[in-house]
Formats: structure tokens, sequence, C-alpha cells
């Protein structure tokens, strides 16, 4: 027989071979059960010590020598409720586990136009409202023939954007609402919020991103967007 059935009931590919060899021996000593599943006498006495500590195996001792025997096979039915009730008592814990690993920061880094062409596609993906504080005038030329592509479908997918500029645009943004800062502001580094993810965008002639996702870090990032939005000096919508 083959003993992967076995090993799918939870059983190591050594504690198989001994359960079926002690099912076609009977009652046996250590010795022949290992001669008859082809194992090392150590590992056979390692095996048997588990199945017995499963209740598949019992033993008798004989003038100071254990003879094992296979209990009936019906006690890997037990066994397998024993374990799904096991698992049923510890899943409440464990989705709470699953829930809070969820919620730990994940940060990925894009280098180069290609990736932060990933990043904006991210954004369409999202199809959240992408909050953006920082620069802006030079990013259309860095990632030249992309921009119309990015908001057309953000036009058909209806996402708006609000946006927090250091210095007027000399082109129209769809969807948009910006406010302006002093150009005394001004930096390289954008930073974009959308869902739950934050994009921190140098915009330099080798550009690159890092992108956290955690709802908690996002939810601070528009907190503080909205805070600076009530001061913007002036406002533009399209």
């Amino acid at each position: 027989m083959n003993t992967e059935a076995l090993v799918r009931t939870g059983m190591t590919a050594n504690e198989s071979k001994v359960y079926l060899a002690l099912l076609e021996l009977g009652t046996s000593l250590a010795g022949k059960i290992a001669q008859k599943s082809g194992l090392h006498r150590r590992s056979v006495y390692d095996a048997l010590e588990r199945l017995i500590s499963k209740g598949l195996v019992s033993y008798m001792t004989e003038n100071n020598r254990k003879h094992y025997q296979p209990v009936d096979p019906k006690r890997m039915l037990e066994i397998i409720d024993e374990t799904q009730q096991s698992v049923k008592n510890i899943l409440p814990e464990l989705s709470l586990l699953f829930s809070l690993n969820k919620e730990k920061q994940e940060t990925v880094f894009f280098k180069g136009k290609q990736g932060l062409k990933s990043v904006f596609d991210d954004q369409i993906a999202t199809k959240k409202t992408i909050y953006i504080f920082g620069a802006a005038k030079g990013a259309k030329d860095i990632v030249q023939y992309y921009f119309p592509k990015y908001d057309a479908l953000r036009k058909k997918n209806n996402i708006a954007i609000k946006a927090i500029f250091h210095e007027a645009l000399d082109y129209a943004i769809p969807l948009s609402e910006i406010k302006y800062f002093p150009s005394s502001y001004r930096s390289d580094v954008a930073t974009n919020i959308y869902g739950d993810k934050v994009a921190i965008i140098l915009w330099a002639a080798n550009p690159f991103a890092v992108v956290i996702k955690n709802r908690l870090v996002a939810e601070s990032y528009r907190n503080h967007f909205e805070f600076l939005w009530k001061l913007g000096i002036l406002k533009h919508r399209l």
C-alpha cells in the first residue's frame, strides 16, 4: 500500500511505514518492524513512540522486551475529528492574528519611470480619491505621454484628485480640486495618498517612489492633508 494516503492524515513518512508494517506483521518486536519497513532501528523506535502518543500503536512487555501491536485503523478517524475540533477551538484567535497581520505595514520601492507608472496604475486600480501634496509641475515631463492615459482612466473610473501644489500649473488636471502654498515651500518630493496606501515620490531625472501600505498610516497622512488643505491660499477646481 502507498504510504502517501497515510501521510495526508498527518503521519510522517516513517510513521506510515512503521504502521503499515505492523498491520501486516501483527504483534512484533522493533527488529522485525525495522526489517519489514526498511528503516533504521532508531528511526523505528522514534516512529513507534509518536504512534503510541497518537493512540495508533500499543505495546506489552514480555521478558523486558516490548512487543508492539497496531490499534484499529478507525482510530485515525477519531484523530482527524479531534484535530478538527482543536482547530475550531483556536480558530477565533487565529483569525484575530490574521486580521492584525493584514494591518501590518508593507513597504515597496519603485525605481525609474516605469516604476512610477506602476504606482499610478495602482492608484487607478484602487479607485479611491487621490490626495496629493507636493511637487508636480515637472512631473508630466518626467513620465512624458503617460499622464493623458492616466487622466483618461481616472475620468473613466470617476477618480477625483485633491491636490496642494507649490506653484501654478501650465496644464489642466481633470476631476481635480487644487490649492496652492507659497513657492518657498517647494520641494521635489510629492506625497500621494490613496486607499490604504501612501506613495512618497521623488520627482527627479532618476525618479523613485516608496509606497507604504498601512490603513492607519494612510489615515494619518490624509488627516494631515486635510489640515493643510484648510490653510491653502488659492483654490482652483476643474
